[in-house]
């Protein structure tokens, strides 16, 4: 629910396609240099640490850190058509993916083999590709692999992501009932993961009773975050932008109306590292990595996940993680914190929630050296007084006695060569007490007034003008951009109630929990949120930055041929279809739905007379206006916006969901198959053909060559 106009994560890609254009043309098509996969300080850095076994495994271990990284991607599981998809990706999508690369590398189909299904994730959901980002992204004969990559995502049905950094919300083992904060959330491919795990049993819950709190200090990033999770659709899930390590408390309503300090059940602290083990994915990092990115984010590490451990539950769990091999971001950081506690944390074993994963146990002795690893320190006591602001003695490994009670070997240590991936370290703390130096004092966290907000004539916020220059423009920048309001359904809105009783909605939804993002009489865009998040929201909001929060349900539609302005929104009904009574329902067949999803025209929508009798007599009894089609099928049943109009019956879905449930349907998808080589080759003749120099022709040929060196498009695939 972000507001339109604000940061675009894609833009400084844009602009730099922009840029490029004004240079000169053989600058544009100069060959990169091939990155040099070597780096002697990080060779002898982890060949001293021991990380691998012996020479053998370490050889294994080089050759895999110096290849590129398959591509992976995951099924989104709490969603009902997702064993469906997954058969279609089985039968049909590897089919087209053995085909693609027996092309691309001149084999016979025979020699290529199917993706892995990644043996540790559950339920089969999970797969990896013998492909790189850049083969997909670049190669004609997999041009519908990428079209169905893009398309799935777009549609939130699937999440392209690192094998490895779907783990950490694995073992944090999140249940709907829990209290989720994620501390440095950005860009969200592992809370768009928490987010199903709240999910799991919508035959129990029609609104998890737990929430999810997405949190990064960067401002742009929050943006990110947000194009990520929205394609999960939550009501239970908000965005803030602080920075973690000193992340406020926050407060909550209890039963009997005091206030208390806000504690969560699960916290992920994904923190910020040095990366190292992201060189596959991101080979620059061999021409600058150093030890110095390791010491300098050690206090930041240690800081974030000791707020978050104040922030924990007793009783509750934390996964630390980093993408990251180094110990002194790793071990280094556990053994400070779980010491600190003096008991009140436990490293545990969380090994049994990822069956079939391959890891090193965590490492209990590590040394440290100077940056260019031309010094090597066993303690503290050999470093030179020039390097004590940077090295410190709580780095170093703690005497072999205190070692043995701290369980560091129960860490998850990920190596590139054990089943060709990242790298990458995990590690799960149990909360079995209070901290020694937490404090709970809700005092100091009574509600402030919130600030006066500045209306133009349409009722909507007046933003502060920005200045060119100076300390003004920088505090912008620091701090971010300033948001719309959150304002709430009162008791007896007029618009709560002509929408209540237009599609007889359940009393068990909550019309406060019911807001918008303008202070003005006319609304337009009608959001939900679940009842914890408006109290979380109501009662913080001047405590913290609150980005984005609540999905889309009701959107003004003022039809001539029905006086009820609101229609529902596909977004929103993943909530909403639970509450929406039988008079707004309507149970269409197969074939009605797949014609009216073919309709691309939206001013032709198919007469009833088109649908079958038994759906045009339901038409029947259905009044103009906005209503649920509902398909069954053996497999899975499909909830859709529809609209009934006065002759005519339509999808209300955008082009992502359409294509998404004709392939579930089975129907033909090849007139959406857009081969973009080809359309470049059709633009390139057309313009070397015609004898027509016009700035139009020029600009048409121009983009759709550039489209296919774009970047798998602008469809927010991060990883």
């Amino acid at each position: 629910m972000g507001r339109k106009g604000k940061a675009n994560p894609f833009a400084a890609k844009k602009r730099q396609r922009r840029e490029n254009k004004d240079k000169p043309a053989e600058r544009q098509h100069e060959p990169y240099e091939e990155i040099v996969r070597d780096n002697a300080a990080f060779l002898k850095y982890y060949n001293m640490q021991n990380i691998c076994v012996d020479d053998g495994e370490w050889q294994q271990f080089l050759t895999s850190i110096r290849a590129n990284l398959p591509a992976t991607f995951r099924v989104t599981g709490f969603k009902g058509e997702a064993k469906a998809l997954i058969d279609i990706i089985r039968n049909e999508l590897f089919t087209e993916y053995v085909r693609g690369v027996a092309e691309l590398r001149g084999k016979t189909v025979e020699e290529v083999e199917k993706p892995i299904c990644l043996p540790w994730y559950p339920n089969g959901m999970a797969y990896q590709l013998d492909l790189t980002r850049k083969d997909i992204r670049r190669s004609e004969p997999l041009y519908r692999l990428h079209n169905f990559l893009i398309n799935e995502t777009n549609a939130g049905a699937i999440s392209r992501q690192e094998a490895v950094s779907m783990i950490p919300p694995l073992v944090l083992d999140v249940k709907p009932t829990d209290k989720v904060l994620d501390m440095c959330a950005a860009p969200g491919s592992k809370t768009a993961q928490l987010i199903e795990a709240l999910h799991a049993e919508p035959e129990k819950y029609k609104i998890p009773p737990g929430f999810v709190l997405a949190n990064d200090v960067d401002n742009n990033r929050c943006y990110m975050l947000v194009h990520q999770a929205k394609r999960m659709n939550s009501p239970c899930f908000v965005v803030t932008n602080h920075d973690s390590a000193f992340f406020p408390n926050l407060l909550k309503t209890m039963p009997d109306g005091s206030k208390s300090i806000q504690k969560f059940d699960k916290i992920l602290c994904d923190v910020p590292c040095s990366g190292d083990g992201t060189l596959r994915k991101n080979p620059d990092i061999w021409g600058k990595w150093n030890l110095g990115q390791a010491y300098n984010l050690h206090g930041v590490q240690y800081r974030i996940t000791r707020r978050g451990a104040e922030m924990l539950e007793v009783g509750g769990r934390l996964v630390y993680s980093t993408c990251s091999l180094n110990p002194i971001e790793n071990e280094a950081v556990l053994q400070r914190i779980v010491a600190d506690s003096k008991g009140a944390l436990e490293i545990v074993d969380a090994s049994d929630l990822v069956p079939g994963l391959k890891y090193k146990p965590g490492m209990t002795q590590w040394k440290l050296a100077s940056k260019e690893v031309d010094e090597i320190y066993t303690s503290f006591d050999e470093v030179p007084e020039k390097y004590h602001t940077i090295i410190r003695p709580n780095m170093f490994p703690l005497p072999k006695e205190d070692m043995e009670n701290l369980g560091l070997e129960k860490c998850i240590r990920i190596l590139p060569h054990l089943q060709d991936t990242g790298g990458f370290f995990v590690a799960v703390l149990h909360k079995k007490s209070q901290l020694p130096f937490e404090k709970n004092d809700v005092k100091d966290l009574e509600e402030k007034p919130k600030p006066e907000v500045k209306l133009d004539e349409e009722g909507k916020p007046i933003e502060e003008k920005s200045v060119p220059w100076g300390p003004q423009r920088k505090r912008r920048r620091l701090h971010g951009y300033k948001e719309d309001p959150y304002v709430f359904f009162e008791e007896n809105d007029a618009d709560w109630n002509d929408i209540k009783k237009f599609y007889d909605l359940d009393e068990a939804l909550n019309s406060r929990c019911l807001l918008t993002r303008c202070i003005t009489e006319k609304k337009k865009n009608i959001y939900y949120c679940s009842d914890l998040i408006r109290d979380l929201v109501l009662l913080n909001e001047t405590n913290i930055k609150i980005i984005n929060t609540g999905v889309k349900s009701f959107v003004r539609c003022e039809n001539r041929h029905t006086n009820h302005p609101f229609r529902l929104a596909q977004e929103g009904l993943q909530t909403t279809n639970a509450f929406v009574g039988a008079s707004r329902r309507i149970e269409v067949e197969k074939d009605d739905l797949i014609l009216q999803l073919n309709c691309t025209d939206p001013t032709k929508p198919p007469s009833t007379t088109e649908l079958k009798e038994a759906t045009q007599q339901r038409c029947k009894e259905l009044s103009v206006g906005s209503c649920i089609l509902k398909y069954v099928d053996e497999r899975f049943t499909l909830h859709i916006v529809g609209w009934r109009g006065t002759s005519s019956l339509r999808a209300y879905v955008d082009s992502s969901e359409t294509l998404h449930i004709l392939r579930l349907l089975g129907a033909d998808i090849s007139k959406f198959e857009v081969n973009k080589y080809e359309k470049a080759r059709e633009a390139a003749a057309a313009l070397a053909a015609t004898e027509d120099t016009s700035e139009d022709v020029a600009k048409a040929a121009e983009e759709a060559l550039e489209e296919v060196e774009n970047d798998l498009n602008e469809a927010a695939i991060v990883e």
